[in-house]
């Protein structure tokens, strides 16, 4: 990949290096756990196959102004062909170094266990979705449990030391009206947040999972992320196919809505950002507080609000 230099819109140069990947990229993750010598990556191909890429190579040529192999060169670090379809649900444990869990349209879960040059992946999967999984998420605290959402609206939580057959603990039937999307889970509070196709953004009790703790329907689109906030348990954002990504702040005390142009505002809403096309993904800077980055169809968005 060779360094590579692009004028953003604001006039920031950036830095970038390239990897070729067969197939449009599903979805992408970066391990949390990087090692001296290695920093894995997992991408998702619309050809029905994960790759796990070792990025390191390239981070180093960025960072010493080097140029890196050839884009073409630059083969997997492992390759799994065993999903029956393409998918897009994929998340590394935060928990446990080099565990993987990858869902598909078919509705399959294959847990991933790391080996000393490789992985091994169950060939036995988690199929208590009756159709996609679309989203999955490891507890950040309990190693061995693991939530994910499916267009089948329901939302479930599994323990891996159990058969698959049983290992789902908790479903959530009819979590939305439509496909469950996307789901994150709360690193501090015992908290789940969803978001799906009505445009609906969930809050979940993990304690109590008969019914959700929250509702908040503002998108006019069906919801495409939601993360909560690193360090604020209270904060998330989402974001939706009507090109909006909103801020909420669930520690605002319930009051009436405020009325913004004949439109009812939720007081809990922070803050609103616009200005791109077909948001796919918002993630908050693990470190620098209230600073987001959105990617979408036409742009990658940055940027920090005062609400936060």
């Amino acid at each position: 990949s060779g360094r590579r230099m692009r004028n953003i819109s604001s006039g920031i140069n950036a830095e970038y290096g390239e990897i070729y990947h067969a197939g449009a990229v599903n979805r992408v993750r970066v391990c949390p756990h990087v090692t001296d010598s290695r920093t894995f990556v997992a991408s998702w191909s619309e050809k029905g196959k994960v790759h796990i890429w070792d990025i390191a190579p390239q981070l180093t040529a960025l960072e010493t102004s080097q140029e890196s192999k050839d884009v073409q060169k630059i083969k997997p670090f492992y390759t799994f062909g065993g999903h029956v379809e393409e998918g897009y649900a994929m998340d590394w444990s935060k928990t446990r170094q080099g565990y993987l869990l990858t869902g598909d349209c078919t509705r399959h879960i294959h847990l991933w266990t790391p080996r000393e040059s490789d992985w091994l992946v169950s060939q036995q999967t988690f199929s208590a979705h009756s159709s996609s999984v679309e989203d999955i998420q490891w507890s950040p605290n309990e190693e061995h449990v693991f939530s994910s959402c499916s267009t089948d609206r329901s939302i479930k939580v599994w323990d891996d030391r159990a058969a698959h057959h049983k290992a789902c603990m908790i479903t959530v039937p009819n979590a939305h009206a439509a496909d469950v999307n996307v789901i994150n889970w709360n690193k501090m509070e015992p908290f789940l947040v969803s978001g799906g196709d009505d445009g609906v953004v969930k809050i979940w009790d993990l304690r109590k999972l008969d019914t959700h703790a929250a509702l908040f329907k503002h998108h006019t689109g069906a919801i495409t992320s939601v993360e909560w906030h690193p360090s604020d348990s209270s904060v998330f954002g989402a974001s939706g196919e009507d090109n909006q990504v909103s801020l909420w702040d669930l520690g605002v005390e319930a009051a009436e809505p405020l009325i913004i142009e004949d439109t009812e505002v939720p007081p809990q809403l922070l803050f609103i950002h616009q200005g791109q096309e077909e948001i796919k993904e918002l993630h908050w800077h693990p470190h620098v507080s209230g600073l987001l980055v959105t990617t979408s169809l036409d742009s990658f968005n940055i940027f920090k609000t005062i609400s936060v």
